[in-house]
This record gives structure tokens, sequence and C-alpha cells, in this order.
């Protein structure tokens, strides 16, 4: 991903939705339980990490049984250190003490409780980046030292392809309405890292370096799980002994996709992830971040927006706001002959409908502008006012122009646009001989746009010489 594009908004649920989910997630509770339990007899070694000794009875304290309570123990106990739950009161005696975020999760705000639960996600991304344990003792030497020269392991670069695959999984599953329900296939995922997007057909090393990642993203997310990041389908097992045996391994459906992990990221997730792309310098945003700012910021900043999020952001925006002086600061911030303005009119004409009857006296004020008269024509009309003057003809080309920027701006060459312009062309045979005087610094843009998306070969023609003109005409 580029640091420069902005990422598509997204809608986040309350904060105390999100701390209650977070305090829920299996991880984050072993460790506060471990932070209780500590006490004067708990010790740790230089690294903080419990002695091993202590392992069995921390996994007794957590009610976990089998062969990898004491491993998922540990791992609690260092999402503890990590986020501050507990901390080494001597570092002599090895000895500890509850840490001050403790009392946050019992007695902090919603904020509080997710700042502690961001602090746990780092140490659980951090450990997912490290090879297994196996790859380490293979790798080390009769002291018991990791020679990391041995292992095919870039520390940084590892944690780079992570951020990346937890990156793309932002946008593959991130929409304005939440997270997406539909998992995202593993082999996809590890697919948008890899394979480049002008390779038709991937070769075979390409291909194998996507079952090896795949191999390693299944690992990492069995990790992530736990924290609340992500909702995970794991590799199927008897997939993973196929690939490890040495005899052929039976058929397999090819097309069941879900025998090759299926990961879905959460509410929590989304929110987790968006905290960390905005920590890195990213443009994420997030329906209710121009509740607080000018109708400007409103207009300018949801111009990207899908409708369902510019739709909501331009509700929370207004539930701040007196009706009327909403109305009036909004069709301020509508006017101008910049790129932008355009499609600002159209949000400000949206916004308006929000507010209803009770922007009518705004509305009627700007009649006569030159740049609104169009704009509040329309929307008196569609309030069923009786009473609104009738348009000048050059004011009906300049709304219509103004309209078709907008949506341009919006939609790009869509269907809608293409069946609008289509309209336009049939119901008004000598559109083009009139449209190209008209005074608007984008008709040039418009009419070229029209001869790219009218499907008539000889209307298309006329529109790209009434743009020619309309551009010689503005001393382009």
């Amino acid at each position: 991903m580029s640091d420069s594009s902005p990422l598509p908004p997204v809608r986040l649920h309350t904060e105390a939705e999100l701390a209650r989910d977070a305090l829920s997630t299996p991880l984050l509770s072993r460790a506060a339980l471990l932070a209780r339990w500590a006490g004067p007899d708990t010790r740790v070694d230089a690294g903080g990490q419990l002695v091993e000794e202590q392992l069995p009875a921390a996994a007794e304290a957590l009610g976990l049984t089998g062969d990898d309570a004491a491993a998922d123990a540990s791992e609690a106990w260092r999402v503890a250190m990590d986020s501050g739950l507990v901390e080494v009161v001597d570092e002599q005696a090895d000895t500890v003490t509850t840490g001050e975020d403790l009392a946050l999760l019992t007695g902090g705000a919603p904020h509080d409780v997710l700042a502690v639960w961001l602090g746990a996600l780092e140490s659980v991304i951090a450990d997912a980046a490290v090879p297994d344990l196996d790859a380490l003792i293979d790798v080390m030497d009769e002291g018991g030292a990791v020679d990391f020269s041995q292992l095919d392991w870039d520390p940084e670069a590892e944690a780079e392809f992570l951020d990346g695959v937890l990156g793309n999984l932002y946008l593959l599953t991130a929409t304005e309405d939440g997270p997406g329900d539909a998992p995202v296939p593993l082999p996809a995922l590890a697919a948008s890292m890899l394979i480049p997007g002008d390779m038709n057909e991937p070769t075979n090393d390409v291909l194998e370096q996507v079952s090896d990642a795949m191999m390693r993203l299944d690992d990492q997310f069995r990790l992530l799980e736990p924290i609340g990041l992500v909702a995970y389908q794991p590799v199927d097992d008897a997939l993973l002994e196929d690939m490890d045996a040495d005899e052929p391994a039976a058929p397999v459906d090819e097309t069941d996709v879900t025998r090759y992990g299926l990961v879905r990221l959460t509410p929590l997730g989304l929110y987790g992830l968006r905290a960390r792309l905005l920590e890195a310098g990213f443009e994420a945003p997030a329906v209710g971040d121009l509740a607080d700012k000018g109708a400007d910021a409103l207009l300018d900043g949801s111009a990207g927006y899908g409708s369902r999020a510019a739709l909501a952001e331009t509700e929370q925006w207004l539930a701040r706001r007196e009706p009327l002086a909403a109305a009036r600061e909004l069709l301020a911030a509508a006017r101008g002959a910049d790129p932008g303005a355009p499609l600002r009119r159209l949000r400000c004409q949206q916004a308006l409908s929000l507010v209803g009857a009770h922007a009518e006296p705004a509305v009627r004020e700007v009649l006569d502008d030159a740049e609104l008269g169009g704009l509040a024509r329309v929307w008196l009309s569609e309030l069923g006012a009786t009473d609104v003057p009738a348009p000048s003809e050059d004011l009906v080309f300049w709304l219509t122009i103004d309209t078709l920027a907008a949506q341009l701006a919006a939609e790009g060459n869509s269907d809608e646009l293409q069946a609008l312009v289509e309209g336009l062309a049939q119901q008004h045979s000598g559109f083009f001989a009139a449209a190209w005087r008209v005074d608007h610094p984008a008709t040039p843009e418009v009419l070229e746009a029209m001869g790219r998306l009218h499907p008539d070969k000889r209307i298309a023609k006329e529109a790209r010489k009434a743009a020619f003109k309309a551009r010689s005409q503005q001393g382009g």
C-alpha cells in the first residue's frame, strides 16, 4: 500500500462496544488474570518472562490443561508484561508487581481499555513475526544460543511482510458498513502480496512462494486470533499432513477453499489495524471523523466516500448543529469554482435533504446566487414548494454542466452517468451547440466525458467538437 493514497472510510463500533470486545478476548483476559495472580513469590527471568518452574502454577490459575498449557500461560504472561499489566519491581531479585494499567481494565474509560488492548496487540504481532520454536531449536548451538545466521529469517523483512498482509486484509475486508462478513481465503491473501498485478499467469516459482507464505500466515493467524484481531479458520490439518507426506496425497476437492484457511477481520481488529495505519502515517478515515469540523471539511472530506458512508457522516455532523444554521454553513461551503466545487454542491444538496423543511429560509436566501441558485430551485421543488422562480436557460445549462461534473467526480465513467448523458443528448437536439458556451470551469471536461460515454459515434463527435470549442473559449 502507498501511504499517499487515502484508504476507504470505515464505520467503527462505539468505543464502549469495542472495549467490551477487548476485555473478552482470550489473550487479554488471561493476561489480566495472571497479573492479579502474580504475587511476592512470582519470579521472572532476565527478560521478564516467568521462570519455567512457575509455568504449571500459572497454567493452573488460568484453568489451562493439556500439552499447550504451559506455552499458553507463557504467552499470556508475555502480553501482561508488554501491555503494562505487570511490572518488574526488583531486577536483582527478579520480582514483579501489578502494573498501573491493570486498574484501567476495570476502572478506566473505554478509550483506556482500548489503549491497553492496543499494547497487547503490538506484542502479539511482534511475536507472530518470529520463527516458530522448532525452527529456533534447529539452529541452537551447544551452549543453547540461537545462531540467527543459520535462519532464513530477516526480522525487518518478516515484520514488513506481516504488516503488508494485515494492510491488504484491511483493504479487502473493511467497508463503509464495517468489516465485511465474507472471509478472505488465505491463498488469496498470500497471493496479494506476492503476485504482481500485471502477471497474468503466475510461474511455478511464484506459486511455490505463495504456498510457503500461506503456511507461514496460517501459523501467524493462529497466534493473532486469541487477541481478537481476526476470526480464523485454520488450514485443514489433513492438508498439512498431505503436504509433508512422502507418498502421493489422496485426491481432494480443489474447489473447497475452506480447507486452505479463511480469515476475517473482526470489528475490534478493524479498530486495531486502523490505529496502526494512522500511527504509520496512512490516511485512514472513519465515519465520524468530520462531525466536529466545519461544513467545508465535511463536504470536501466526504467527497470520496461511498453513498452510505457519506450519509452517515453527514447525519453525525448535523446532529451536533441547529438545523437552519447548519443549512447556511453548508450553502456557504458549497460555493467555489475549483475542481472540487461541483461535488461539494452535490453533497450539500444531499445534506440539505436531511435537514428538511428547516433549511428552507437558508435555501431561499441563495435563489439569486450564480453558483447556488440552480441547486436552490431543485431543492425547493423537491420539497414541494410551488412558488419557485423559473430558471433562465443559461442557468439550466450551467446547472446541467455542474451536475454532470459532480457525477463524474463521484462515480467516474459509470453506467448511471452514461444513461444520463444519453438522455440529455436525446432530449435536447441542440444541446452541444449551446453547452460549449456555458461559463463553467468544468465545461470542457464534461463535454469530453460525454464524447467518451455516448455510444452513438455521430453524437460523440459532436460532443468532442463542443469540448474543443469550450476549451478554446476558456483559453485552454
